[in-house]
């Protein structure tokens, strides 16, 4: 009875949950009457004129590509800063190591969205507003102390002994690193790249306030774009919006098993 109860419990929350993203796609292919009906449409012929709608906005590909751009980019960059910093923490004893974990801690509890004047005022002042190289900067700085603190779990539960056997064999400290140690980090940089991902490519109030140039946007500005006189788009909307999760979603069924067991080890390790 009691699995029954826990397994029951699961497929209602998982229903909860993916009952919205079925929705959102559903909607995506129906027609505009279907859209704006009262009555809930379940049966319907599927029909792709809210994607014609969705990509053939102006820049869309422009849109597309600086996304990954800065998404990729941003993740690559918080995964090698990540991975020296966190090092140092797990395995060098230096002063001022416990104020540098207090303010990794610090920076990933805080809401960057009370930064944004002050980020919007020093890149205006450094001329460097709608540009596709600050927003990667500024989202490598969101993701990097989330990114330290989980590499440092792992980092912290590799046994020092089998680096100083690699060093004992004649390996330098950074030939035994990424002999040994990094190998064994794959399910967190698989669970930190994933979360960075996500941050980035979902980020909007950054990309609204610095960017604000048309060739200069990403793909969540680019959902803001399906409105008339009458109201907004919804079936292109959800059509954009579609297409917008797409990629996240792959990218999880690709990672999910490294993902929740690098989420949960490097919750509790260190």
């Amino acid at each position: 009875m009691r699995k029954i109860l826990l397994n029951g419990s699961a497929l209602v929350l998982a229903g909860l949950f993916l009952f919205p993203v079925y929705w959102m796609f559903a909607t995506s292919f129906k027609s505009n009457s279907q859209v704006l009906s009262k009555d809930p449409v379940f049966w319907f012929t599927p029909t792709f004129e809210h994607y014609e709608t969705a990509t053939g906005v102006n820049l869309f590909w422009t849109y597309v590509a600086n996304s990954f751009v800065v998404t990729i980019g941003a993740v690559l960059l918080a995964l090698g800063v990540a991975l020296m910093a966190s090092y140092a923490i797990a395995r060098m004893r230096f002063r001022g190591r416990r104020g540098m974990v207090i303010a990794v801690m610090m920076a990933q509890m805080a809401p960057w969205e009370i930064l944004i004047i002050v980020v919007y005022l020093n890149a205006r002042d450094l001329q460097m507003l709608n540009s596709i190289g600050t927003l990667t900067l500024v989202y490598f700085v969101m993701a990097l102390p989330f990114t330290i603190w989980t590499l440092r779990g792992f980092i912290a539960a590799v046994p020092k002994e089998l680096e100083e056997s690699a060093m004992i064999d004649g390996c330098s400290r950074p030939q035994a690193f990424f002999r040994v140690i990094f190998p064994l980090l794959a399910p967190g940089l698989m669970a930190t790249s994933l979360f960075g991902f996500i941050m980035a490519w979902n980020e909007y109030a950054m990309v609204l306030v610095l960017n604000k140039a048309p060739d200069a946007a990403t793909l969540p500005l680019w959902l803001t774009q399906f409105q008339t006189a009458f109201g907004n788009d919804w079936g292109a909307t959800m059509a954009a919006s579609s297409l917008f999760t797409i990629p996240v979603l792959v990218l999880f069924v690709l990672l999910q098993r490294r993902v929740t067991g690098g989420l949960a080890a490097g919750a509790v390790k260190g």
